[in-house]
């Protein structure tokens, strides 16, 4: 028995170290593969043995950077605009939905009314639903039915203002594509939630009434300072989300509002792919979650174990 407890740490270990590499493997082979130019890419018996390049990252951030790059002719690729696109994306469809998340979480929670747990469990049925099904009717919604008609008079004013056809729509906007992310992630949010909200004492919020607090201040001074290890764990997932998204943002955005993602599969075509330039992209695009994430770190954990719902 003994020599059959020594073993199990030293298998337990091994399996971490496995789970490790295989998570942080495929980032090393991006890192690497972004400072080698293409011919040693696909050569692929250079291994580590290689001569470093910024070209590839030059390359990306031609957009952006303050000198002339010598083994360029023309910018194409515009990643300072798509990471822009990108970032206020992200953050303000995460604002958003944690603001009405919370709110909701916390009306299905302390109020009673008919329909409650039915609502509480459809919540989290319709973020079951693939974002490929939202596709098409979201398209047409955006282009055709929520749109200021040229006609109207808030279309006139615009078409009288700034010229053009005077009909607006969402899509093609950052509003479009914000509104379907926190309409896609909101579910979630209330979900997850619930569950920190259940574990707030009501007697601190009634104790916190007895003071003079009204309504807005008990939810906004009590209850959130509480639950903010699971606003934390929801704003993690909604940003990465909203970040990582492709399938939504391809349809509903357009030149002006593409973000790093789109960038990424655009800059592939059937008969050129710069694996190298794709591999800097990728190292770019995956700085900000991993800089959001590590900025709430200390809430992380807290907010994955104090949102358990005991059986």
């Amino acid at each position: 028995m003994a020599a059959r407890q020594e073993r199990q740490p030293v298998g337990f270990y091994a399996i971490i170290v496995a789970l490790v590499f295989m998570s942080v493997g495929p980032v090393l082979l991006m890192l690497v593969n972004s400072f080698k130019l293409d011919v040693d890419i696909l050569s692929g018996g250079t291994g580590l043995l290689f001569l470093p390049t910024i070209q590839n990252y030059e390359t990306a951030l031609c957009d952006v950077l303050w000198y002339e790059i010598d083994h360029l002719d023309f910018c194409s690729l515009k990643f300072g605009g798509a990471f822009i696109n990108s970032l206020i994306i992200a953050l303000i469809s995460t604002l958003l939905t944690l603001i009405i998340g919370c709110m909701a979480a916390y009306a299905l929670v302390r109020f009673r009314f008919m329909g409650r747990d039915t609502v509480s469990m459809s919540t989290l049925m319709v973020r079951m639903v693939p974002p490929a099904v939202l596709l098409v009717p979201v398209f047409g919604l955006w282009n055709n039915e929520f749109c200021l008609d040229r006609d109207g008079l808030i279309g006139g004013m615009i078409r009288d203002t700034f010229g053009g056809r005077g009909d607006v729509c969402l899509a093609g906007t950052h509003s479009g594509i914000i509104l379907i992310y926190v309409a896609m992630n909101l579910p979630f949010v209330i979900w997850i939630l619930q569950s920190f909200i259940v574990q707030v004492p009501r007697s601190l919020e009634e104790a916190a009434r007895v003071d003079g607090a009204g309504p807005f201040q008990v939810f906004f001074k009590v209850v959130l300072p509480l639950i903010k290890p699971g606003l934390a764990a929801a704003a993690i997932f909604t940003f990465r989300i909203a970040w990582n998204e492709y399938l939504l943002a391809s349809a509903l955005s357009d030149r002006d509002t593409r973000t790093v993602p789109i960038l990424i599969v655009n800059n592939m075509s059937e008969f050129n792919v710069e694996w190298g330039v794709i591999m800097a992209t990728g190292m770019l695009l995956a700085i900000p979650p991993i800089i959001f994430t590590l900025f709430a770190s200390r809430q992380i954990i807290t907010g994955m174990t104090a949102g358990a719902v005991k059986g």
